[in-house]
C-alpha cells in the first residue's frame, strides 16, 4: 500500500495554506515570496505547541509498539494450522482491518488536527492485518517473518542514513519520479483487479518467477525511495514551524510506508524461497 500521506499538496492542506500564502507567493500589495512571523514558542505536547523531528518519532514508536501489540493479538488469535499445514484466515478480520485503517487515513488526510486519534486507530486496525497474514507467511516459510522484520528495519536504517548523509536527496525532481512510479503502480493494480475480475491476474505479481521476483524488487524499492520523502516531509513540518498534532500526521505517514515496506519484502522472501 503506498502512502498517500506526506505530499505538497497535502502537507500544505494540513498547515491551513494555499497559493497566496507562504511558500507560495507574497500577500496582495507585497513583493517577493511572504513567510509567516516567526513563533520561538514552546516545544511540542500533548496538547499544544508546535511540531518537532523528536516528536514525530515519539509519535512513530508509539504507532509501531500498537501496531506490534495488535498484531501479536491476532496472530495467537488465529486458529492452529490444519493437518495440510494451511492457515484459515479471518476474512472479517482481514477486510475490516483494511477498511478501518483507510478510513483513518482519510481522516487524518482531511482532518489533520484529528490524526493524534487516527494514528493510533489505524496502528490497531493495520495490526490485525499484518498479524494474520505474518502468521500465514510463518506457518508456509518456517522464520520468514524473523526475516523480514530484520530486512524492513535493515533498509530503514540504510535509507535514514543515505538520507542524512546527503547521498539521497529528496529534491524536486526526486519527488516527481517516485511519485509518478507510485501513481503508475497503484494504475497497474487497479487494472489487474479489474482484469482478475474477469479472468486472472497477471501471474507475475504473486509467482516466484524472474519476473515475479524482478516485480517484487522494485515494488520493494519504490517503499524504500518513499522513506525519503517521508523524512524530508518530517523535516519540513518542524522547519517551518507547524502545530503540535502535525506530528502525528507526519508518524501516520510513516507508518504507513513502513507496513507497505514489511509486507513487501515479505512477499519477496517468499518468492525466493519458493526458488530454491
Amino acid at each position: 500500500m503506498a502512502n498517500p500521506l506526506l505530499n505538497e499538496k497535502s502537507i500544505n492542506a494540513a498547515a491551513g495554506r494555499d497559493e497566496s500564502q507562504a511558500g507560495w507567493g507574497a500577500p496582495s500589495g507585497s513583493a517577493g515570496t511572504w513567510a509567516p512571523p516567526i513563533n520561538d514558542g514552546p516545544v511540542s505536547t500533548w496538547h499544544g505547541g508546535l511540531a518537532t523531528v523528536r516528536g514525530t518519532a515519539s509519535a512513530t514508536l508509539t504507532l509501531l509498539l500498537l501496531l506490534i501489540a495488535s498484531a501479536t493479538v491476532a496472530w495467537f488469535s488465529i486458529a492452529a494450522p490444519a493437518a495440510d499445514g494451511t492457515v484459515k484466515l479471518p476474512a472479517g478480520w482481514l477486510i475490516g482491518g483494511v477498511v478501518v485503517g483507510l478510513i483513518s487515513v482519510l481522516v487524518a488526510t482531511m482532518k489533520p488536527h484529528l490524526a493524534r486519534i487516527a494514528a493510533p486507530v489505524y496502528a490497531i486496525a493495520e495490526g490485525v492485518v499484518v498479524g494474520a497474514v505474518s502468521r500465514a507467511f510463518e506457518t508456509a516459510y518456517n522464520g520468514i517473518v524473523l526475516q523480514a522484520v530484520g530486512a524492513t528495519l535493515g533498509v530503514f536504517v540504510v535509507m535514514l542514513l543515505m538520507y542524512r548523509t546527503g547521498v539521497i536527496r529528496a529534491t524536486d525532481r526526486f519527488k516527481r519520479i517516485v511519485m509518478g512510479a507510485m501513481m503508475g503502480l497503484m494504475a497497474f493494480y487497479l487494472v489487474s483487479f479489474v482484469i482478475g475480475i474477469f479472468g486472472s491476474m497477471p501471474s507475475f505479481i504473486n509467482d516466484s518467477s524472474g519476473l515475479g521476483i524482478v516485480f517484487s524488487l522494485f515494488v520493494a524499492g519504490l517503499a524504500a525511495m518513499n522513506l525519503v520523502i517521508d523524512f524530508d516531509m518530517i523535516e519540513r513540518i518542524e522547519r517551518e514551524k507547524m502545530p503540535a498534532h502535525m506530528e502525528w500526521f507526519g508518524a501516520l505517514g510513516l507508518t504507513v510506508t513502513l507496513v507497505w515496506l514489511y509486507l513487501e519484502i515479505l512477499r519477496l522472501l517468499a518468492k525466493l524461497q519458493d526458488r530454491r
